[in-house]
């Protein structure tokens, strides 16, 4: 890398990387929690839990959005000698820092059915759907703007590219990087 070069990686990219290890193991929590009737019953436990996932959803999804709209507006241009961060690169760092994070929020889904059966699991898998639709959203923003974002690598720090730290973020054009907007993957 050159003289002031910075690694950069994708915004919807690392707001994508937990939906997954939220979405799936919430998902098999709920399953496991419905084999137990819990002190609520099944059928109350089912309800809350599916209350509680649309209500995560929507706060994880509309968190921060104004943060991720001010950085965004205020986003320079990448210099010529940045370093992109590979997509694969970046979900193995953002999984890798939460591992023990997501391993918690796994057993507490899976404890909470001994109370009120399958609702931790879905309200994991809300924060899933929340972290997808987020960037859903961001994706729609790199299309709009014909842009993709990215933000220093270093800036980011444990997966959070919305941090005070950050001032502003870094842009390409739409066909830079691994990653088609929204952080998916790029069809070939």
């Amino acid at each position: 890398m050159g003289r002031g070069a910075q690694s950069l990686a994708r915004v919807a990219v690392i707001v994508r990387a937990g939906a997954a290890p939220m979405g799936w193991p919430g998902v098999l929590a709920a399953a496991v929690g419905a084999c137990v009737p819990g002190l609520t019953g099944r059928r109350i436990g089912l309800l809350a839990g599916a209350a509680l996932f649309l209500v995560t959803a929507a706060v994880v999804a509309s968190v921060r959005t104004r943060r991720y709209g001010a950085l965004a507006g205020a986003a320079t241009r990448a210099g010529r000698g940045d370093f992109l961060q590979d997509r694969d690169v970046t979900v193995r760092l953002w999984r890798r820092a939460h591992r023990w994070w997501l391993l918690g929020a796994f057993l507490a889904a899976v404890a909470s059915a001994f109370v009120l059966p399958a609702a931790g699991g879905l309200v994991l898998a809300g924060a899933g759907a929340g972290l997808w639709l987020k960037a859903v959203r961001l994706g729609r923003r790199e299309v709009r703007d014909d842009v993709l974002y990215w933000v220093r690598a270093d800036q980011a720090g444990r997966g959070r590219p919305a941090d005070r730290r950050i001032e502003a973020y870094r842009t390409t054009g739409p066909m830079a990087g691994d990653a088609a907007p929204g952080g998916a993957r790029r069809r070939r």
